[in-house]
């Protein structure tokens, strides 16, 4: 069914099935990134009630409108940066299977040889392989060295396990 009577039914067809990968794609980001789970507060936001869901900007300060503004940005980069981390995931699955099925450490019934994993798969292969990378890269990869060098290592989890 479509209101665009000009479209070819095949495309029509091929652009409906889209719409289960966009489905698919956002159910993932929902539930496997959390990319939609942003529950930062403003701290001078004003509570309101379940009900009245409006605020009436214009009639704030400036600079409560620019903390509504600093705070809708922060949202937004949220969202972005979780996106781009399920491109990531997607990208790790599509380029490099076989690294990311050995890194997985954990049972799974459905491992096939040439089906690409998971997201599911790929953010825990990561999670089992990002300690030890931390511990023995921290002198020689930028990026490692970056993340160590801003955390205790007495209270970091993740150096504990992976010595």
């Amino acid at each position: 069914m479509c209101t665009d009577l000009g479209l070819d039914p095949i495309e029509i067809i091929r652009l409906y099935g889209l719409r289960f990968k966009i489905e698919h794609s956002f159910k993932q980001a929902v539930h496997r990134i959390g990319t939609f789970a942003y529950h930062f507060w403003m701290q001078d936001m004003k509570p309101l009630s379940r009900s009245n869901g409006d605020q009436y900007l214009h009639r704030e300060s400036p600079e409560y409108r620019d903390a509504v503004k600093r705070k809708t940005h922060a949202y937004h980069v949220f969202i972005q940066a979780g996106i781009v981390c399920q491109g990531l995931l997607q990208y790790l699955a599509a380029v490099f299977p076989s690294l990311v099925w050995s890194s997985f450490g954990s049972w799974l019934r459905t491992i096939r040889p040439g089906i690409p994993p998971s997201e599911l798969v790929v953010a825990s292969a990561l999670r089992q392989c990002l300690p030890e990378f931390l511990v023995n890269s921290a002198k020689t990869n930028f990026f490692a060295k970056f993340i160590a060098e801003r955390q205790d290592p007495d209270t970091f989890e993740m150096f504990r396990l992976a010595t």
